[in-house]
């Protein structure tokens, strides 16, 4: 009997991360130069996400400290086939399931089976770790189309041609949306609930809940340093796209929970006094002195609820674990 040959996954590259000299474009380099001089320096958390900032990311997730990951894959496991019903619902056939900031593509790995799209879009800023993850969900569905796109779709969603244009099912797990503020993250929904997504369009969301402040500091403080290790390795990034020269030695780890922006802070602290050189730059950090790195902002139910409809989506549902720590939604037209 004769098999369908497999599909080969195809790839298109919308970053502009790197340039033949191995340094960051005049883009790149512009903001991070900007971001560098700011009166309290900041770094987008963008920036993470190089190859070897992806790996420490895939580690986090393995931590005990660290329960988002754990639980969200609860959730869906749990709901998998309401959740595809409620696609159906929607009326979203033939669906595109687009994966924002997919990383190794695991969650939506799991979620394909019941989804059942007619493509497979996983949209990532790392674009050599997004080919080896794209890579294996083809090989585990050789008949579904894959498209990896290499993107920052952090500030506009405008995916290239090749992406199905209709019945779009947008995925973005692991509350990174928390990673905007609360007007920012506005913005992002309204690009997703424009109608130059289509009609049929729907929104799959994960959302960390506002809880215990300890197990929140504690999530992103990891008694082993491994998210200090990933905070820290921003600095790596930053020396090769911009040529700057970051000791790490000279700089710590800081997380904290800040209740009244209901949001956990990530920063870099200056161990001692000592000044960073890029070319045309330099900045001079005092000890003590802080380059904030991650904002994620923790969310109540009825927030996130009242955030989407907001954004353009008319039906919201969502499912919780028992102890109301995780949320995801779904959010349609």
């Amino acid at each position: 009997m004769n098999k369908t040959p497999a599909l080969t996954p195809q790839f298109i590259n919308m970053t502009r991360t790197m340039s033949n000299n191995g340094t960051g474009t005049a883009g790149i380099q512009q903001e991070l130069t900007a971001s560098l001089l700011k009166p309290v320096a900041t770094l987008s958390p963008k920036f993470f996400y190089d190859a070897l900032g992806s790996r420490l990311f895939e580690a986090i997730t393995l931590l005990n400290e660290y329960y988002p990951t754990r639980t969200e894959a609860a959730i869906f496991e749990a709901h998998n086939a309401h959740i595809a019903q409620a696609v159906l619902d929607a009326g979203i056939q033939n669906s595109c399931l687009i994966d924002l900031g997919a990383g190794n593509c695991a969650k939506a790995a799991a979620l394909i089976p019941y989804l059942k799209p007619n493509q497979y879009v996983p949209v990532d800023i790392s674009i050599d770790f997004l080919r080896e993850a794209a890579s294996q969900v083809q090989a585990s569905f050789p008949s579904l189309s894959v498209v990896g796109v290499g993107m920052d779709f952090s500030s506009a969603l405008n995916l290239p041609d090749g992406v199905q244009s209709h019945d779009r099912v947008f995925f973005y797990p692991g509350s990174s949306v928390g990673n905007f503020t609360p007007p920012d993250a506005l913005r992002f929904l309204q690009q997703i609930a424009s109608p130059a997504q289509g009609n049929a369009c729907g929104l799959l969301l994960g959302i960390d809940l506002v809880k215990d402040a300890a197990v929140l500091e504690a999530a992103y403080d990891d008694a082993p340093g491994v998210t200090a290790a990933f905070n820290k390795n921003v600095l790596l990034n930053v020396n090769e796209q911009l040529g700057a020269d970051f000791d790490l030695s000279q700089w710590r780890h800081v997380a904290l929970f800040n209740l009244q922006a209901s949001r956990i802070e990530m920063h870099l602290q200056a161990v001692a006094d000592t000044t960073v050189h890029w070319p045309g730059h330099e900045r001079a950090f005092k000890a003590g002195e802080r380059i904030h790195t991650e904002n994620s902002y923790k969310y109540t139910l009825e927030a996130m609820t009242a955030l989407l409809k907001e954004a353009g989506f008319r039906r919201v549902e969502h499912w919780t674990d028992a102890q109301g720590w995780f949320g995801v939604f779904w959010a349609s037209k």
